[in-house]
Formats: structure tokens, sequence, C-alpha cells
């Protein structure tokens, strides 16, 4: 997500430490007048002379963040009084054009440091962003208030059909005007205070939600000193426990936590049942304990807030004021995809908890299934059905040789490689960091990954990035992406196993970090992943398919120990079970959408429940007792402290995307050259310099049909 000066809702929610999408930062500061004088003390006031412009990371200390942010909010004030106070007529290029090649040291600060905020938080680092919130948002709105900066952009836009704009200066026109016209340009004095107030509080409210939210993560421990207690868990986990229990001062025993990593493993193979769910009431109620770290009145005053910001900006609800901007466009679209959806999921799951039922009454259950068997008792089905289980694929999911399988995908697909680079300036010594050059030799950028769990990283899997792709100051300056994943820590110099879902993840999060390096655009807030919410998550689904096919898995899926490719039976057994469990994964996800709708549709300012509004919106639709939304209100991170408020229907609205895309390659081949340089040219490259349907068109020749997506995931017959 941008820092932007057009944007202030794009603005807070970048601030908030958005999950998916791209920060952007420019080292050229240089290339921008500034007026306020240089200090050399300080990194971020200095043009970066290392390699590809990377951020110098070990010279940069907690104390020069706030100094350096502070002086790029004055920078932009000083920037934004320069083009509205010019006495020449407003051009594009001395208004919105000088408005984009503003704020070079406020991007490069910002994406440093949120960067950093999401992977290696501190206390320190946490204050910093609650001092800074608010600063940020009275800057934002201090810019799209300005009835004379609007006046001049106004004018522009109103010229528009004759100034001979291409593509993307349109788009840039086009998305700077109605920026401002959904910031609340068009208010009255009275309203824009009121504006003002809102985005305030909202800011605030977001950090404080994700603060709450890890450390409430971080504070549990499942502490075990009964070795039969371990029973069913494949030694890895058992090891990764015992790590885990040395650093946190519990020598000689286990322990599990409500971080994914150690949740889902302990979920899906320990055999006490009893602990299983103590363990997953931990995880469900994060931020629902009634302690300092309590997130229900949070999401409650969020929600109230919304909506009041939105009646006051014209829009019946939250929901309709974010997905105007969307490519669903109203909260019936979004219902009508979901409707759609929605029946054939929770059928298929019903279907799936009597197999398990009937599986664990013939193992002697006398018990009715509860929501904490489910990883169990699935993964026992799994195998019986089709012989297969994690403990046989993850012995040919070593991290490091799927990161390889990854590469020769790209390599495949587009030519592009990845070099390792140990001599790059990183952040943490779990990172990893690589130059990626084109097909003809020639630097596309630099690509980091950030592998392993640690209290001081949020929860997750994200791409974003240092600096994003652009050319706007007559030179192409490539881009610096990152991926963060939350893997087990290697423990005892053992290799790092991934199970299936696992190594998907890697793929999809590589998915957006290879539409950040392939990105050619112009302006940097039209590139790399610089699109609406339901469709950025496209590239990234589009990506998990390549780890399926057999000729990808024989370059990477080799067993750990003897080397042997994975045997063509288990690559058989896993196509065999791809839908597999299917129903239980699209309505987890489902319930989580409608509850994101269900917030964010409200038609009142009136303080919820939290907890009886969530359990009245999954009456209402359904939901059976075997299943929790895969995010409860209370730590559903990304629409109360990120940027998918309204959006989290996006994931499914892109898998639409995605198996249309696919459906493409199976026709033609998975590395046909043609297809593969239509969607690069097409998709990856082009970001957000224009309407994603009609760059989707381009490529595909039609509009994408959502039946690929219903039977790709066995919810209808394949006929």
């Amino acid at each position: 997500m941008k820092v932007s000066i057009l944007t202030p809702i794009a603005l807070v929610v970048a601030l908030a430490g958005c999950s998916e999408g791209s920060n952007t930062n420019a080292n050229d500061t240089t290339k921008v007048e500034q007026s306020v004088s240089v200090e050399v003390t300080n990194p971020f006031y200095q043009e970066w002379d290392t390699p590809f412009g990377m951020p110098p990371f070990e010279q940069i200390k907690l104390e020069h963040y706030k100094p350096a942010m502070e002086k790029g909010i004055e920078q932009v004030k000083e920037q934004i009084a320069t083009i509205t106070n010019n006495p020449d007529a407003p051009t594009f290029e001395n208004t919105i054009e000088a408005m984009e090649k503003g704020g070079d040291l406020l991007d490069k600060t910002t994406n440093v440091f949120y960067g950093l905020i999401g992977s290696m938080s501190t206390p320190e680092m946490q204050a910093i962003s609650k001092e800074m919130s608010p600063k940020f948002s009275a800057m934002s709105d201090d810019i799209n208030l300005n009835e004379d900066l609007f006046k001049r952009v106004k004018a522009v836009y109103e010229q528009k059909d004759s100034l001979n704009l291409n593509t993307e200066q349109t788009t840039l026109l086009e998305k700077s005007y109605k920026g401002f016209v959904r910031s609340g340009a068009n208010l009255n004095e009275a309203d824009k205070e009121t504006l003002r107030s809102f985005n305030a509080k909202i800011s605030k409210l977001n950090i404080q939600f994700g603060e709450n939210l890890l450390n409430e993560t971080n504070s549990f421990e499942l502490v075990i000193d009964n070795e039969k207690d371990l029973d069913g868990l494949p030694d890895s986990i058992i090891a990764a426990a015992a790590a885990t229990a040395t650093e946190r001062g519990h020598d000689g025993k286990w322990v599990f936590t409500t971080h994914r990593p150690s949740f889902y493993p302990f979920l899906t193979y320990s055999t006490n049942r009893k602990l299983r769910e103590q363990l997953n009431y931990a995880y469900t109620h994060r931020g629902d304990n009634d302690n300092a770290n309590d997130n229900k009145a949070i999401a409650s005053e969020l929600a109230s807030l919304r909506y009041q910001r939105a009646q006051v900006l014209g829009y019946k609800t939250h929901a309709h004021y974010v997905l105007e901007n969307n490519m669903a466009k109203t909260p019936e679209n979004v219902y009508g995809l979901l409707d759609r959806v929605w029946e054939p999921s929770l059928n298929r799951a019903k279907q799936e908890v009597a197999d398990m039922q009937e599986f664990a009454n013939s193992q002697g259950a006398d018990f009715k299934l509860e929501a904490w068997d489910w990883w169990y008792y699935s993964e026992k089905v799994r195998k019986a059905k089709y012989d297969l289980d994690e403990s046989i694929t993850k012995p040919y999911f070593e991290l490091n040789n799927t990161m390889q399988g990854v590469f020769y995908t790209a390599n495949k697909l587009w030519g592009v490689k990845f070099t390792q680079r140990d001599d790059l300036p990183k952040y943490h010594p779990d990172v990893t960091t690589y130059e990626v050059t084109d097909k003809d030799g020639s630097v596309i950028g630099v690509y980091m990954t950030d592998f392993y769990v640690r209290a001081s990283k949020r929860g997750g899997a994200w791409m974003s990035s240092f600096r994003k792709q652009y050319k706007m100051y007559g030179e192409n300056v490539q881009p610096i992406i990152y991926n963060v994943l939350n893997y087990p820590a290697p423990v005892n110099n053992e290799p790092v196993l991934l199970t299936f879902d696992q190594a998907s993840t890697l793929f999809h999060e590589f998915g957006h970090a290879i539409q950040g390096l392939l990105s050619d655009g112009y302006y940097r807030s039209l590139t790399g992943t610089s699109l609406p919410r339901d469709y950025v998550e496209y590239p990234s689904q589009v990506m998990e398919n390549w780890m399926t096919e057999p000729e990808v898995l024989a370059v990477f899926a080799k067993h750990y120990k003897t080397g042997e490719v994975i045997p063509a039976e288990i690559v058989e057994k896993i196509q065999a079970s791809g839908k597999f469990n299917q129903g239980f994964a699209t309505t987890e996800y489902m319930a989580a959408t409608l509850l994101d709708l269900k917030w964010h549709t409200l038609e009142t300012a009136e303080l919820q429940e939290a907890d009886k509004f969530e359990a009245d919106a999954m009456k209402e639709i359904g939901l059976i007792n075997e299943i929790v939304p895969r995010y409860r209100s209370t730590y559903f991170s990304h629409i109360f402290a990120g940027g998918y408020s309204s959006g989290y229907y996006g994931y499914i609205w892109s898998n639409i995307f995605d198996a249309d895309t696919y459906n493409v390659f199976t026709q033609k081949g998975i590395f046909d050259p043609e297809t593969a340089n239509s969607y690069r040219k097409n998709v990856l490259e082009s970001g957000g310099t224009e309407d994603p349907m009609i760059m989707y068109k381009r490529f595909r020749g039609q509009e994408p049909d959502p039946i690929y997506l219903l039977k790709k995931r066995g919810l209808v017959s394949e006929d």
C-alpha cells in the first residue's frame, strides 16, 4: 500500500500495517528540489550509495525515524504549497505530475519503518507509530481537503479530453481527481472538520487493534511437561516446541503457541483432544478475553466510525464507499458472487463433517465432532481416502528446494534469474537477498526473503517493497521487493520441511513479488501491486497452480535426506486429493468474508456487542458449529488493522481470474511462451496503469468465467 499525498485513506491503511500491497519509497530525493536543509547524520537525508540503492539497514537507528518522518511531512506541505500557489494556469505537469513527484523523503522513510515494524516490531517502534499516526492522518486531510489545491486538480480533470494524455497519464489524472472527491474535497467546512476527526480516530484504533493482537498472540503458551501429551506429533514439531520452550524459559518442557506454525500442526496431529480444545480456544479467542488486549470494543467502534464517515462522504455504508473503487463496485455485486459459492461450499462442508464423524465413530469415538476436531480428523480421512498425509509429503518440500522450484517456474515462464547476493544489506540475519536479472541479462531489481517466525513479527505472509519501480524522474528505478512469511525456524541445523499448504503459500507470495519485480510503468503510484483489492490477489493465486504440476515437482520436490524426486504415485495422490476438504476451506473463508461485509454494511452508528453481532451473523448464514470463521472479529486484522475492510472477499473474486487464466495455460501448455509473454505484458508489467478488466480482456480476449473456479474446487460437476 503506497504512502501517498493523493489518497489519505490509503495512507492511513499503509501506516496501520496492511498485509498485501506495495510500500514504496524513492531514494532519489535529490531529483526533487527540497527546501529543508540536509542533515548528514540521518541516513534518510542522504542519497544511499549502497548496491542498487538499498536501505543501509545497519546505519539506520531508532532515533532516525521520527525526525525523518516529521521533516518529510514538512517537505510535503511545502511542495503542496508550491503547487497551490503557482500563478500559472493548472496543467497536468504543474499539478497532477507535480503531486506525484512529491513526498520522496516521506516515502523513503515510511517504507523502511513500516516495512520493519511488520517483521521486527519493538515497543519503541510501536510508540513511534502511535505518535505519528495522527500526524499522518492530519497531513492527508490537509492535502485532500485543501480547497485551492482541489480547484487546480478539478480544472485539469475538466480538460482531460483535450489534453492528449497517454493511457497512464489518464489513469493518474482520474485517480487523483476521484481521490480528492472520495476524500471529502467537495464537503463544506463543518463536514471537513468532522471527517478529520473520524480519520484521526480510525487511524489510532487501527494501530491499537494490531498492537493488541500481536501482544495477545505472543502472550499465550500451552506448556506441556508430560511427554505422553505429545502423542501423535511429528518429531520436527516436537523439536520446534522444545526450542520454543527454551526461548521462553521452560527448559526441558514443550511450548505451543497461537502462532500458526505451532497451532495448526498441534490441532492436526495431537491425539490429546482436551489439549486440542484448549489451544483452539486460545487461538479463536485472541482479543476476546476481557483483558488489556481486548479488541471487541475497538472493532465495534471502528465499524461505527467508518459508517459515520461514509455518511459524511455521501455513501450508504462503508462497504459502498470502499467497493466503488474496486472491480465489484457495489456490495450487491459481491453478495451476488458469494451467494453463488456459499451454498455449494456449505453443502460440501456438511458432507465432509459426515465423513469425518463416520470415521471417528469407526475408531471408537463417543462424541460429536467439534471445531477443534476438524484438522485432526480431516487429516485421518485424507490418509484413508488417498493414502496421503503430511508425513508423506513434507520430506519432499524442504524450504530451500521449494524456493528453487519457485525460481525454476519464473525462469521457465519469463526467463528471469535469481542470484543470491550475501554482500547486500539486510535487516535481519534470517533475510536472504537475490539479484534479479531478465532473460537478456539486464538487472530487474532486488528480491529479499524473510521466512521464519519470531515474536517481533506479525502473523501471516505478505509481500511489499522498500522501493517500487518507476520512470518518472527520467530513468528506470529498479524495485526492491520482499516476501515475509512465518515458517518454523530451523532446529538443531535440521532443514525446514513445509506442509503442502506452506509450500503453496511460498508460491502465492512470490506471485505478488514477481509482479512487483516485472513492473514496467512510469508513475510509482500506479506500478507493481497498486491494484484494486479484489484484483491484487489474482497474480499470486495464479502462481500457486504451477506448484502441483509434475514437471515443476520433479525439479524441486526432492526428499531432504535421499535426494529422491517425489515419486509419481505421490504426485498422483496430491492431484487426486486437490479437491479434498475444499468445503471446509471455502466455507471458513466465506464465513469471514460475510462477517466483514456484515460489519461494513451496517446502517447505524450504534455500537454493536461484538460477540453477539458475530454470532447472529453466522447464525443468519447457517454456518455449522464445526467450523469457526477463518477470522473472528477480534483477530480479523485484515479488516480492522489493515486494508481489507469490505474487501476480504477479494481473494475469491481474484480466484475467478486465477482459475480462468490457468485454464488457458493448461489448454495451451503450462509454459507456453506466447501465453506467458501476454500474461507478463498485460497483467504483471502493467500494474495499475489502466483499468484491470481492460487489461485482463486484452490478455484473455474476454471476461473471466466463474465456472472454472467452481470446478477447480470441486463444488460443481466437471460436466
